[in-house]
């Protein structure tokens, strides 16, 4: 497998497209947010996280960790975002995983690497074009060291929960996570990243 960092180029233009949206429809509770998902969401759409709970997405638990994702919609079973003529509504403030796609992300002692997933996307003869240019996101390298530091504090999250095998302390857990990262809006005026550093040392000090 090859490794690309955000500098580097893989096969990923796919001509807009194309009128497909074929990766919008069917993720099941995949598209798992992260704070700077829910403060971009908050941006797009003027809704809380108790509005976009409404319909727009659902809790997903993993490893002993709730954290929001992405609802698929019944009937359709496609993203609430998804317009009636396949577009995304929200494709300038899209979730983080959906930009990355066809990439899946690494992690490893070196930091965060790319990695193309070979067979996900059904657009054939794709172009080659700069990962950065692809993700389209402001101020990357700040992105990028929020996503390792995410990371890392949700794996050791799940090895504290798997390690205490106490209901209480997951429970608590939880309920700080959701309330501190997702639940508590966000200044979408303001600095993501300053407001993401003051919650992480105030649920540091909660959790530990």
């Amino acid at each position: 497998m090859t490794f690309y960092q955000s500098n580097d180029m893989a096969r990923l233009g796919c001509g807009d497209c194309r009128g497909c949206s074929a990766c919008c429809r069917g993720m099941g509770q995949s598209i798992v947010l992260d704070p700077y998902d829910m403060f971009w969401l908050q941006k797009a759409t003027g809704e809380t996280f108790a509005g976009l709970m409404q319909e727009k997405i659902e809790l997903h638990v993993e490893n002993g960790i709730i954290l929001p994702s992405l609802k698929m919609q019944p009937g359709t079973d496609a993203c609430g975002f998804l317009t009636k003529e396949g577009r995304c509504a929200i494709h300038g403030y899209r979730p983080g995983l959906c930009r990355c796609f066809p990439l899946g992300r690494n992690y490893d002692e070196s930091g965060l690497t790319y990695f193309l997933l070979e067979d996900a996307c059904r657009i054939q003869n794709r172009t080659k074009l700069k990962i950065k240019k692809w993700l389209e996101v402001p101020a990357l390298a700040r992105y990028e060291r929020f996503l390792v530091m995410w990371h890392g504090f949700r794996k050791g999250l799940m090895e504290r929960i798997a390690d205490s095998s106490s209901d209480e302390y997951a429970q608590r857990v939880n309920v700080k996570l959701l309330e501190l990262m997702f639940q508590k809006p966000y200044d979408v005026n303001d600095d993501f990243y300053v407001q993401f550093e003051e919650r992480m040392e105030a649920i540091s000090a909660l959790i530990c």
